[in-house]
């Protein structure tokens, strides 16, 4: 068994802005961190397990002995919280373990299902060739982020949940500010409170009309709080981690995807020809961006060990995708972007229970928006001179603010 030295963690990831927001970690911070479970002092001062490769983190990741649930005493923090509330909302049930998660978590898997999903892919196709016709009138020179990257996922989930887009501007600075680990905490108290307070008044209001539109509020509304097997506070709860989740991630993704297909001009050239390497591409992009770069926090609830260190229950955990993503042992040249790599294996969206469960979701969207993207656009590149874009380097999901293009 060995034994760990202490690292410091100031603030994870670290904000360098030299560095290439397509490098999770820079080689320094990869010396540092990458490798056996090492113990670490977070930027609260708590000290906590740091978990970087691949087989350690997937045993941590499905073993019943760690929680997910923030309000248990001892929870690495990367952030004080704004109130003991924010830490256990109800419904939201990436926080929470065993029956309760798995209740919450079942009324949606349906929802998300490979085969539902390929259902609404003529709905992402339509909404995507709308962003890319929005795209195309305010440019050349155009933000990418703004008129395609953020516009396609929003919508889309708008749709699915039966939330009015014409309010996205409200819900995603709100959503932002969530995320944002330098967000000061009165400002994400009354964020929280207003984003649940907005989701609050749409799903009483379909709930008062007894509305039967097909969307996913509306079902729920009907079939589960019109029933009393959910309460309107756990609905509320689930929608705000939906319409957070679901478009935050894949936003994200889409815009740094571009900004490194910009760099590979023959690897994107490559996807307008060869429109079936797709999925394989789609995949490599996830393992190699891996945008949530702080990575997944559990606290133990019994002494396991993990990768030879032995983690002692009530100490915390932190799992870190985006090197686990990285790992030599699975993958080849782990540190090349390599977009016919058969990278099934990353951990981008987890792994366990508490695995995405919008997973299918988000490879339809990133899949389509780059292979539309590619076809109508074969001109795409960078519209000012090459340098690092304005970035997230505070949010808990990577990825770009601004992405000016031109073709």
């Amino acid at each position: 068994m060995t034994v760990a030295s202490v690292a410091e963690l100031p603030l994870w990831p670290p904000v360098n802005l030299d560095r290439d927001p397509l490098v999770p970690l820079d080689a320094e911070e990869r010396r540092r961190f990458a490798g056996p479970v090492t113990r670490v002092r977070l930027p609260t001062g708590a000290s906590a397990w740091l978990v970087t490769r691949h087989a350690d983190v997937r045993q941590l990741l499905r073993h019943p002995g760690f929680s997910a649930e923030m309000s248990r005493p001892g929870y690495p923090l990367l952030r004080p919280l704004p109130s003991d509330a924010f830490r256990n909302p109800p419904g939201g049930f990436i926080r929470m373990d065993g029956a309760e998660h798995a209740w919450l978590r079942r009324m949606l898997t349906a929802e998300f299902m490979i085969k539902n999903v390929r259902r609404i892919e003529p709905l992402i196709r339509q909404t995507v060739d709308r962003a890319l016709d929005d795209l195309r009138d305010a440019g050349p020179p155009a933000d990418l982020v703004a008129h395609f990257a953020l516009p396609v996922p929003s919508m889309v989930i708008c749709h699915l949940l039966g939330v009015p887009y014409a309010d996205h501007a409200f819900f995603q600075e709100r959503s932002r500010t969530l995320i944002d680990r330098a967000a000061p905490p009165d400002r994400v108290q009354r964020h929280v409170v207003e984003l649940r307070g907005y989701l609050h008044h749409l799903v009483e209001t379909k709930v008062a009309a007894g509305d039967r539109t097909d969307d996913l509020l509306s079902r729920l509304a009907r079939d589960r709080v019109d029933t009393g097997e959910l309460a309107v506070e756990e609905l509320v709860g689930m929608a705000v981690l939906l319409l957070i989740a679901g478009h935050e991630t894949t936003a994200n993704m889409i815009g740094l995807s571009v900004l490194l297909l910009l760099r590979h001009p023959a690897r994107y050239a490559a996807l307008r020809a060869d429109q079936g390497m797709a999925d394989t591409l789609v995949d490599e992009l996830l393992r190699h961006l891996s945008v949530v770069r702080t990575g997944l926090a559990r606290l133990a609830t019994e002494d396991v060990e993990i990768g030879g260190q032995l983690i002692r229950a009530g100490e915390g955990v932190i799992a870190v995708l985006a090197l686990a993503n990285r790992d030599s042992d699975v993958f080849d040249r782990p540190d090349e972007f390599d977009p016919y790599r058969a990278a099934q294996q990353h951990l981008a969206f987890g792994f366990g229970v508490h695995q995405c469960i919008g997973q299918p979701l988000a490879r339809a969207e990133l899949r389509i928006a780059l292979v539309e993207l590619a076809r109508r656009f074969p001109g795409l590149r960078p519209a000012v001179a090459a340098g690092r874009p304005p970035t997230r380097d505070t949010s808990v999901v990577f990825g770009l603010d601004e992405l000016l293009v031109a073709w």
